[in-house]
């Protein structure tokens, strides 16, 4: 049993960071759920990404297409050969988020500032209020990686029927039904409250640390592997509401854990809850 992450490349530290701050081949973004953090400070030369405002189709639950994608990296001065380190809040939910975006869009190289927007803070490491401008790029998206990494509802069936490996990261109070919502999200709630039949309920926080940093593998594994029973072969689908908080799980279960077949079903519980039909789970 590996005592190590099997991709300990793709976890960056703020030292790392700062002594790559003028790379041009490197481009650090900042993506928060409080899309108004960045203004108060970042990391210098980092720019903006908003997961909602940008990575968001503004008329279909989806995500943007690939030209609008090409234009975003274009004017943040990112390249398909760049690469693009991110950070942000809530112990990077959301640059977790914006990085399987990335992925999503096949970008090469993507990596995590390890412990997020907190730690760098918590270290009084240098903020800025400048917003930097670089030269424009002509960004081409390369393969899609959809299929590998996203799963649908109809995927989620073909989960269910071949008793596959669900993972629920909500709260444990969301996975039982007890609440409709995330504590504090009352406008973001579905119409029932429960679980897909059959899931594992494994909060994301589980697997981070107070200061916002990763656990160590040993312990991702005796939480995934000893307690849950995964094995890296095993073809998973995880899970939350609208797919933010899994995919810092699918980001710790493919790239911390090397597992090679990790999906984020990133229509969640607010898509699950609300549809017409379908199976749910209530209590423990």
């Amino acid at each position: 049993m590996s005592e190590t992450y099997v991709h300990p490349e793709v976890l960056v530290t703020s030292a790392w960071v700062l002594d790559h701050k003028s790379d041009p081949k490197v481009r650090i973004v900042e993506s928060d759920e409080d899309v108004l953090l960045y203004e108060m400070g970042h990391v210098p030369g980092a720019v903006k990404i908003d997961w909602q405002g940008d990575l968001q189709d503004q008329l279909i639950r989806d995500y943007i297409g690939a030209d609008k994608f090409s234009q975003i990296c274009s004017r943040s001065g990112i390249a398909p050969d760049t690469t693009v380190v991110f950070y942000g809040d809530k112990s990077n939910w959301w640059a977790c988020y914006a990085f399987w975006a990335f992925k999503l869009f096949g970008h090469a190289d993507c990596r995590i500032i390890n412990g997020g927007r907190k730690l760098w803070i918590d270290r009084k490491l240098p903020l800025t209020k400048d917003v930097p401008h670089y030269p424009a790029t002509d960004y081409k998206v390369g393969e899609s990686g959809e299929k590998r990494i996203r799963a649908f509802r109809d995927d989620v069936f073909e989960h269910l029927k071949a008793k596959k490996p669900l993972l629920d990261v909500r709260s444990p109070k969301e996975f039982t039904g007890e609440m409709l919502h995330m504590e504090d999200y009352p406008q973001e709630g579905s119409l029932r409250g429960g679980h897909i039949p059959g899931a594992a309920s494994v909060p994301w926080s589980r697997a981070v640390n107070d200061d916002g940093t990763f656990k160590s593998a040993a312990e991702l594994r005796a939480i995934y592997e000893k307690e849950i029973g995964l094995k890296s072969t095993d073809d998973v689908i995880a899970y939350c509401r609208i797919g933010e908080r899994s995919s810092l799980t699918w980001f710790v279960l493919t790239y911390l854990l090397g597992y090679s077949n990790v999906r984020n079903y990133d229509g969640s519980w607010c898509e699950w809850g609300n549809l017409v039909r379908v199976p749910i789970a209530k209590g423990a």
